[in-house]
């Protein structure tokens, strides 16, 4: 799996293993140095370095992360660092603000060490978790394709191994993991999934529920790619920008099929710096496109507001830009009407710095 993920990514000269000390990842950790000390994948050249990233979260994790350094030495992994992150209240939730802390540090890690690539011990399991949390939040089509093999950097070989085979690589290459109190404790959803929710579906529906659960996550990746891919580019061909403001041809829009309408309408919102809307958030914006009621603002999460420009606001406008113009240059030139109105994308917060 390790070898066929490198192959993919095109043979990185130098891989980073990101590893808590936990047994996925130090599992990993275990089957990438195996090709660190043979010095090649396939007879292309390659080193690997690991990082471990120290959330703070926990009492002793300082010294969690220190044994698990060691660990990865004594394997030959090199260069092997600790990153230590402050895990800030964002209002995310404590999960996705770690999530943010750690990618941020592997992300710099790996720009520190010149590695092209990443690989994160997320098994079967995790997959199955993800898609299951996905449909209990009542999530579309990318949430329940779960976690990709590949993104940017990022390479989950062991997306297609259980979580026993993980603790069984390193009971056999005679590693301590350390187990996080944390993935067993009920205050989190993802916890209580794991240790409550599917062995129950286990026990109720027969077994193999993981492995479909997965293998759903694998076929609905084919279909959210495709239908991103058609988004991004209707999302080019339409949009117009002012400044700050994008804007999208109300009728244009309208006419779109509703699976495209929906992801092209999020688009124009990440495009002014926006987070990706609720279902509930896509709707109401979307609702301005029947003429009923509010021409908007309505608000969307990241600091964005949307409104319909109607084609009579816009037409009004357009005399008075129309006569600046003309007394500056050519008047011949002819000016085109709306023949529709807009939809109105504009952030509403000063960019992060």
């Amino acid at each position: 799996m390790v070898g066929d993920a490198l192959a993919l990514a095109g043979y990185p000269e130098h891989v980073l293993v990101a590893c808590s000390g936990g047994p996925d990842s130090l599992a990993l950790a275990s089957v990438a140095a195996y090709f660190g000390r043979r010095g090649h994948v396939n007879g292309h050249a390659i080193t690997v370095g690991a990082v471990i990233v120290d959330h703070q979260l926990q009492p002793g994790s300082a010294s969690v992360a220190a044994q698990t350094a060691l660990a990865l030495e004594d394997l030959g992994l090199s260069p092997v660092e600790v990153r230590t992150v402050e895990v800030a209240g964002t209002g995310m939730g404590p999960e996705a603000a770690a999530r943010e802390a750690r990618h941020a540090a592997l992300e710099a890690a790996a720009a520190g060490q010149g590695a092209s690539a990443i690989l994160l011990g997320h098994t079967l399991d995790d997959q199955a978790e993800q898609v299951l949390l996905g449909l209990a939040r009542g999530s579309g089509t990318r949430s329940l394709a779960g976690m990709r093999p590949v993104r940017g950097i990022l390479l989950r070989p062991f997306l297609g191994l259980r979580r026993e085979d993980t603790l069984e690589i390193c009971r056999v290459e005679e590693l301590e993991p350390w187990h996080d109190p944390s993935n067993a404790d009920p205050a989190y959803a993802r916890s209580r999934t794991r240790v409550e929710v599917l062995p129950l579906l286990e026990e109720k529906l027969g077994p193999g529920v993981a492995e479909s659960l997965a293998r759903t996550a694998s076929i609905l990746q084919l279909d959210a790619d495709y239908l991103e891919d058609v988004a991004e580019r209707t999302f080019a061909g339409m949009v117009e920008r002012s400044g700050e403001e994008v804007s999208l041809p109300e009728d244009a829009v309208a006419n779109l099929a509703p699976a495209i309408r929906f992801r092209v309408i999020a688009r124009a919102a990440a495009d002014v710096g926006g987070q990706q809307p609720s279902y509930q958030r896509l709707l109401a914006a979307e609702a301005l496109l029947r003429r009923r009621g509010s021409a908007g603002p309505v608000e969307l999460p990241g600091g964005v507001s949307v409104y319909r420009l109607s084609l009579a606001q816009l037409d009004a406008a357009r005399p008075r830009a129309s006569a600046g113009v003309q007394a500056a240059g050519d008047a011949s030139v002819p000016r085109e009407g709306a023949r529709c109105g807009k939809l109105v994308f504009r952030p509403q917060k000063p960019p992060q710095i």
